[in-house]
């Protein structure tokens, strides 16, 4: 089975949205991302001006709620490059008193929750030293959930948030709905990725030997349909990797399920999920 390039990253995703506007202003304000760019149809967010990390396009003719069990998106998570920088950025949604939605310790991560306006799901965390992920039985890592110890983490930063999110903040994983675990998980591993943990009805897959870049789970979504077009949601997932003999690697892994487009390959995962993937310039 191929492996795939284990300098992947997620480069950014694109969101539908209701209100354009709204969300970009939520984005900016709560989670502290810089808006790069806005029109009237996108806007483009993101911690590093040279590389946007969201994407928010406006849905055409009127957003229509998603079905409580679809699958679809479940969070897109951004990785802070340490804690401090986490707990600053608790800090602004605190100080912005937008609702969190819970916080959790997942041994190799320490992360909290929150949804947009449009209910979709957003997690923020910081990942613990590689050499403090643990093992289980299996020889995959040990992902849990136990309760957050927030005042430990808050302790890193004690000064007023700053507006804006630390450099080197980025999408470190997407975690989607799914309608069928081992389905889904099949579909990835054929494209490279390894299967790093798997709990009850959720699998955990990356590159590297990451913890994950891509989760997913079942707990709302088993048997389900995706969402109608016009509810809010996740459009696509784009990956980078190192290069174009990355990129042909891939195409090869994908076997005939991806078409080459400006320079992209692009397909769509057992779910219909829109993923693309492009080599690093």
């Amino acid at each position: 089975m191929a492996t795939i390039d284990p300098a992947l990253r997620i480069r950014s995703v694109r969101l539908a949205v209701a209100d354009l506007a709204r969300s970009a202003e939520f984005y900016e304000r709560v989670l502290g991302l810089a808006l790069l760019e806005q029109d009237d149809g996108r806007a483009l967010l993101g911690a590093d001006p040279a590389d946007p990390a969201l994407e928010l396009v406006a849905i055409d003719g009127g957003a229509r709620p998603a079905p409580p069990r679809s699958t679809g998106l479940f969070h897109v998570a951004w990785l802070h490059p340490s804690r401090e920088a986490l707990a600053d950025t608790v800090r602004r949604i605190a100080a912005s008193r937008w609702p969190l939605t819970g916080a959790s310790d997942h041994g190799v991560s320490e992360a909290l929750y929150l949804d947009d306006p449009d209910g979709l799901g957003i997690e923020v965390y910081a990942d613990r030293p590689r050499e403090q992920w643990g093992r289980g039985p299996g020889g995959g890592y040990e992902i849990f959930t136990a309760p957050l110890d927030l005042d430990d983490l808050m302790s890193t930063s004690t000064s007023a948030p700053e507006p804006r999110v630390a450099p080197g903040t980025g999408i470190g994983h997407v975690h989607l709905k799914v309608a069928e675990v081992d389905r889904a998980a099949r579909f990835y591993e054929r494209l490279g990725f390894d299967e790093q943990a798997r709990i009850p009805a959720a699998s955990f897959l990356s590159a590297g030997g990451y913890h994950h870049h891509i989760g997913v789970n079942t707990w709302q979504s088993a048997g389900a349909a995706p969402a109608p077009p016009q509810a809010p949601g996740l459009r696509r997932v784009a990956f980078e990797l190192s290069g174009l003999a990355a990129l042909d690697e891939l195409a090869a892994a994908a076997a005939g399920d991806a078409e080459r487009h400006d320079g992209e390959l692009r397909l769509a995962d057992a779910d219909g999920q829109a993923l693309s993937f492009s080599a690093r310039a």
